[in-house]
């Protein structure tokens, strides 16, 4: 009995170590067998989707072999990413302006400087004028010569700011020769704070939107004395940026 026991004790023994021994092994040989079932799933694919483009994006996974107290790591980093050829979704657009948006390219071409009057106001009169956003619309100018003193009202402001897009009218696109030659700018008043006189600058000027408004103030205040300051609505409408929107 005590022989068969020490037989069977020192089979178990042998048995422990040589599974300790194989196990690495072992692990390497399924690590190997899972390799080569995911590259023929790949290939699979490849051959059956000959419309699809592959791209492989890493995504590791981790395989620790054991090995006398010492640690291996293998990196395994395959995956698959299949994207289609298909275009049936896509559809063509009428107007290449529609890619834009607000911001289409203007290929007027326009009259230049020593060009004829007639010749830029027949490029000008197909041009829309700026429209008059605000109520000075409904009024008639004021031609008031510099130095007749006005009282500060709305209405005033209203009539001289009429008279002020025609007496300097050459830095404004409310007329067809200027249109013409690419002037579209315009001059509209938003609100009167005391007395403060707000405006709004929108188109395109040739002359630095600064000074268009320092113009238009000095329209104003040399008409009508009791106006402090005339402000821009937003200081972006001053820009080089907002000039060529």
């Amino acid at each position: 009995l005590h022989t068969a026991t020490s037989c069977h004790t020192s089979s178990v023994h042998w048995n422990y170590h040589l599974d300790r021994k194989r196990a690495p092994f072992d692990c390497l040989f399924r690590f190997k067998r899972k390799m080569k079932l995911s590259l023929l799933i790949a290939l699979a694919l490849v051959r059956s989707q000959t419309s699809f483009a592959l791209s492989f994006y890493p995504h590791t996974s981790s395989k620790v072999l054991y090995n006398n107290a010492a640690f291996f790591t293998i990196q395994q980093s395959m995956s698959l990413m299949a994207m289609s050829d298909d275009w049936s979704g896509f559809a063509v657009l009428d107007d290449d302006d529609d890619l834009l948006g607000d911001s289409a390219i203007d290929t007027l071409d326009y009259a230049k400087e020593e060009d004829s009057q007639e010749q830029k106001a027949s490029v000008g009169s197909s041009l829309q004028p700026p429209s008059i956003d605000d109520p000075s619309v409904n009024f008639e100018p004021m031609f008031i010569p510099q130095g007749r003193q006005l009282e500060l009202s709305e209405e005033n402001v209203y009539g001289v700011l009429q008279a002020c897009r025609e007496e300097i009218g050459t830095m404004f696109g409310y007329s067809p020769e200027n249109r013409g030659v690419g002037i579209t700018g315009g001059v509209d008043f938003v609100a009167m704070d005391g007395p403060s006189i707000i405006l709004r600058l929108k188109g395109r000027f040739w002359h630095q939107r600064t000074t268009v408004l320092d113009r238009v103030g000095a329209y104003l205040k040399g008409r009508i004395p009791e106006i402090i300051s005339v402000d821009i609505e937003d200081e972006w409408q001053l820009t080089d940026e907002a000039n060529q929107g």
